[in-house]
């Protein structure tokens, strides 16, 4: 290995060494880069590994601190809807969401997403299926179930126009709308539903524990 690495070296390594699972030796490669770097646009990238580590060890109230320290750092130079910056705003929702249960917080920060994407994507985006399925995520979590329904069903609208048939983002919306529909006592729509879901997850040979889940809904 080369003795001097540029910037963007040392960056690619840092995204590689805890994809290994060297967390605190990325951590402290990290710092490192912190502590050397006079240029913001490095020291935000460097907050957003931080994040991203963070949240793999499942520090998520760090994670979103980093994140949230590579958004402020974003917000300066970047005009409101820059696409970066609804992918930090993504991020920290999904943070609040699926690992604190923070639904308010959650719900503020993927607004915020969906405006950039909405400035940046013309309707009917592929972008615009996940950020539909995080707020039904978000609602079901809420019990508020026809709103959690509307946004599945927003996301299949999409999924079907923009992705192949045999696509695992059908299994997963499949999957989402028949979950709805069990808890609304829909066993009809739910089961026709997981059926379509498990059919995808089959034919394309997802992981076996997936398809195990679908079964049992």
């Amino acid at each position: 290995m080369k003795e001097e690495i540029d910037g963007g070296g040392w960056y690619r390594m840092g995204q590689l060494i805890p994809r290994m699972g060297y967390f605190d030796q990325a951590e402290e490669l990290y710092n490192e880069l912190l502590e050397n770097s006079s240029d913001d646009s490095e020291r935000a990238n460097v907050y957003n590994l931080l994040g991203w580590v963070k949240r793999d060890q499942g520090q998520y109230k760090e994670a979103v601190l980093f994140y949230g320290k590579s958004l402020e750092i974003y917000q300066k130079p970047l005009p409101d809807d820059h696409l970066s910056l609804g992918t930090m705003c993504s991020n920290i929702g999904q943070v609040l969401l699926r690992e604190l249960g923070y639904y308010a917080a959650a719900l503020k920060v993927l607004q915020n997403a969906y405006q950039i994407q909405e400035k940046t994507f013309q309707e009917g985006n592929q972008a615009f299926a996940s950020t539909f399925s995080w707020y039904g995520s978000v609602y079901r979590d809420l019990k508020e179930y026809l709103k959690a329904l509307d946004y599945f069903e927003k996301c299949l609208t999409i999924v079907r126009k923009t992705l192949p048939e045999n696509h695992p983002d059908f299994g997963l919306t499949y999957s989402n709308i028949g979950d709805i529909h069990h808890l609304m006592s829909g066993y009809e729509k739910a089961l026709a539903f997981h059926h379509k879901a498990l059919n995808i997850q089959e034919n394309i040979k997802r992981n076996p524990l997936k398809c195990a889940t679908t079964y049992t809904n």
